[in-house]
This record gives structure tokens, sequence and C-alpha cells, in this order.
């Protein structure tokens, strides 16, 4: 098959990616929410119309709360987050936020929160934590499930091979909301690593359907020539793979657009995380198999 012959170009490209991906990780970093950094969010509605945002912004500018990010909600709503503040500056905000209202257009105070920012670090190092965990159990999960498959490859290099696949998945998305956060002010939020967890069963479910039609087609056609086989794999499963993602991501594109404002950037990450998800189970993780193969077959040594 085309895309196992020439894995290496494959390779390369999504070498590239990852490597772009983590430079601009490295150099940009990551704009987080309040709930990783700690800091106040206050959402408000407004009884008439709600007044332009760079209305609203050069209005707390003037009184000293230049740091503030305002998201639009819906048609009324109003989302504030800035760093943390006292009662005294909440009620301040809260007048200031009136006087752009304007004449007869009063506001209501939805709601009200507080992060502190040990707990915004607690929750950081619980996200880490639990992306981290994910990944060891689908390692474990796919030695225990291809257990029974030892040749060529053994089951293990089946699980190690996913994690590499995993890592491209994850750091695309991460990338891309590393630039958004240096150039446009998106920040990162618990939405987000949501996002990526649900990126990271969506890619493996992907991954496996390929090996496991592999592990089939083993035990009919045996270990003779196994490039064939995983490339007789792929076209059996491309199609499937490719029309689930696609019916994905058109629902996701529908969130995306028509969607409120809070759902937008979550929708973002779950698109550009399923198509890197779809690309490495097809493009790197079943190629790898074959290259593991034939690494093994030379002792340890590139072809």
């Amino acid at each position: 098959m085309f895309i196992v012959k020439h894995r290496q170009f494959f390779y390369i490209f999504s070498f590239l990616l990852f490597v772009a991906s983590f430079l601009v990780i490295y150099f940009y970093g990551l704009k987080f929410g309040i709930e990783f950094t700690g800091g106040t969010q206050l959402e408000i509605e407004y009884m008439i119309n709600r007044p332009e945002a760079s209305l609203v912004h050069e209005s707390l500018n003037s009184f000293g709360f230049e740091e503030a990010t305002l998201q639009p909600v819906g048609e009324k709503s109003l989302i504030l987050r800035a760093k943390t503040i006292s009662e005294e500056e909440h009620q301040t905000i809260l007048k200031v936020l009136g006087m752009t209202a304007g004449g007869g257009n009063q506001i209501t105070e939805k709601s009200f929160d507080s992060i502190g920012p040990i707990i915004g670090s607690e929750l950081k190092r619980k996200s880490v934590f639990g992306i981290g965990l994910a990944i060891l159990m689908i390692v474990l999960y796919i030695a225990f499930a291809f257990r029974k498959v030892s040749k060529p490859v053994s089951s293990f290099k089946y699980g190690l091979i996913a994690i590499v696949a995993l890592m491209h998945d994850v750091a695309v998305p991460t990338g891309l909301f590393a630039i958004l956060g240096h150039y446009y002010g998106v920040e990162v939020d618990i939405l987000f690593v949501t996002a990526l967890l649900t990126v990271l069963g969506f890619s493996i479910h992907d991954t496996i359907v390929v090996f496991d039609r592999v592990r089939e087609n083993l035990r009919v056609v045996g270990e003779s020539d196994f490039e064939a086989t995983v490339g007789k794999s792929l076209r059996q499963t491309m199609s499937r793979s490719i029309n689930t993602s696609l019916t994905v991501v058109l629902v996701l594109l529908s969130l995306l657009f028509l969607g409120g404002e809070t759902t937008k950037n979550f929708a973002l990450a779950l698109i550009v995380g399923v198509v890197a998800g779809t690309y490495s189970s097809i493009f790197i993780a079943s190629p790898l198999l074959v290259t593991v193969n034939e690494w093994q077959k030379n002792g340890g040594k590139n072809n």
C-alpha cells in the first residue's frame, strides 16, 4: 500500500509537525485560565443589550483593571476574568459595568467565583497527572488486549507505538493553543484538558481498530509478508476511520460556528485533535509496526 511503502515521508512530516508544536509550546508557553493560575471570574447579564467589548475595556482600564479579559456569552451576558480581587474591587467593577450599560440598561450579577493560586496549581498538577495516567493505562490495555500477538511484533511494542501516535495527537492541538494564546489571548482552561482526554480516547480507538485488523489478518496469512498484511489491514479499515472522524468533525464544526462562546475553544481543540488522531492512526501507528519489524529483522540496525 502507498502509505506503508512511503512511510518515511509521513514520518518526516509528523516529526516536523511535532517539533514545531514543541518549539511553539516552549517559546510561547500556554496562557492558562484562572482555573490554573488562580483569579476571579464574574458573569453578568445586561437587561436590554450588551455594549461593545471595546467600550467595557476602556472603562475598566480607566479604573486600573487593565489585565481583565472579557468573553461575550450569548446575546446579553458577559464573563470577566481577572486576577484575585477584593470585595471592594468587586463592587467597583460592578459599578463600572453598570455605567457602561447606559441609561435604563441594568445589569444582573449571575455568578462570582474566586480560585486561589494554590488550588489553581494543584489543579494544573492533577490535569498533567490525569493525562499521564490515561496514557499509561492505554499502554497497559493494549499490551493486555494483544497479549497473544507475539510475532513478528510483540504486544508491548503495539502499546509503545500507540503512545508515539498519542504524543503527536496531544502536541498538535496544544501547539495550536500556544499560538492562539500568544497572539490572540486564548486561554487554556479545564475544558481544554477535557478535550485532550477525549482526543486520547478517540485516537486510541482508531488505532486499535487497525491493530485489531492486523491481528486478524496475521491469523489467516501468517507473518511471512508483514508489510503486505499491514497494508491490507489499512485498506480494510481506512474508510471506516475517515468516515467516523468526518462525522464527528462535522458535528464539532456546527458547535464551533453555531454554539456558545464558552464552547468554541473546546470544539476547536477537539476538531484539531480528532483530525490529528485520525492521521496518526493511519499514517504513523500502523506503518510503525512495519518499521519496528524491519528494525528487529536487521538486528536493531536501520534499513
